[in-house]
């Protein structure tokens, strides 16, 4: 097997870790390309080729995570991951914790580790490497990143995000939900809602964002019912499809341009949080990107010629 094909069979792997470390599609991307790169130029050819990229992507993924942290101080409103529609890393056995380690949820919960404690806890929890391995990854002893493990699963036990455990009954939930929301139907959207929902949305100052938010189901089945009729009959489309690994959908205009996506966190039958992207850069991988204050601007206008 060649270099070009060992490293091919290992991308789906190497993105996803640098995924769960910087919770950025683009620069997980940025990080495997680097990744191949270094092992292209090395001179030796190291025993377990596997041990050696994915240490190699977690060193280029944490300096990348060091200097995007600084970077996130500075963003405009919430700040959320990059959406992701699938994980190109497969693993039947642990699909489902593979599933949940990608949520929106999961992922700003590593935002408050260190860029340390976050590549121990992603290689250690999600992927099952061994210390010895981990420890050649980040520089440290074995047991340093024992002890790193043991305060990142503290910190993520504290506040792991639970989820519906049925994924039937999440993705049945879900199509009623966004049934609702096309509807404008006040009332159908609040039994869907748990009663303490959030409704949160990053739009990073480039595209309409949701304020500061909506807490509570009045609130926020009052505001979809209010926006989302107008903006189906204006030739907008509500597009059910998995984001980050939980429920969600595909906002798109006229055109089919996507012009932001959400993600739904569902718990006891009801949906706990919804989170939406539309910023810009966050979006382009996902697809030709609406103009979103176009869009707005028609269904305010709709709005206003029907009152």
């Amino acid at each position: 097997m060649t270099r070009t094909e060992e490293f091919e069979e290992l991308r789906p792997l190497l993105f996803s870790i640098a995924y769960r470390i910087l919770g950025s599609v683009s620069e997980a991307e940025d990080a495997v390309q680097e990744t191949w790169l270094r092992y292209e130029l090395s001179a030796t050819q190291p025993a377990s080729v596997r041990a050696f990229l994915s240490a190699v992507v977690t060193r280029v993924s944490i300096d990348v995570l060091r200097s995007a942290r600084r970077r996130r101080e500075e963003y405009v409103g919430p700040w959320f991951p990059e959406p992701l529609l699938t994980d190109p890393y497969e693993d039947p056995e642990q699909s489902a914790e593979l599933a949940d380690s990608l949520s929106m949820a999961s992922l700003l919960l590593l935002e408050r580790l260190s860029p340390l404690e976050r590549a121990v806890f992603v290689l250690r929890e999600v992927f099952a490497f061994g210390f010895a391995d981990i420890a050649s990854a980040v520089g440290r002893s074995p047991a340093a990143c024992r002890q790193l493990a043991v305060r990142a699963r503290h910190h993520m036990d504290a506040g792991r995000p639970r989820f519906e455990a049925d994924r039937k009954e999440r993705e049945e939930l879900a199509e009623r939900f966004f049934d609702a929301v096309r509807e404008g139907n006040v009332e159908g959207l609040r039994k869907l809602l748990a009663a303490d929902v959030t409704l949160l949305g990053d739009g990073g100052g480039k595209a309409p964002q949701w304020a500061r938010g909506f807490t509570g189901a009045d609130a926020v089945s009052q505001v979809l019912a209010t926006l989302f009729p107008p903006f189906v009959r204006i030739g907008g489309i509500v597009e059910p499809h998995q984001v980050n690994g939980q429920p969600g959908a595909i906002f798109r205009d006229w055109d089919g341009k996507v012009l932001n996506t959400w993600t739904l966190d569902i718990l006891d039958g009801r949906i706990q949080t919804i989170r939406t992207v539309s910023n810009p850069d966050k979006l382009a991988h996902v697809g030709p990107v609406a103009d979103a204050w176009a869009v707005l601007r028609e269904t305010q206008q709709l709005l206003a010629d029907t009152d």
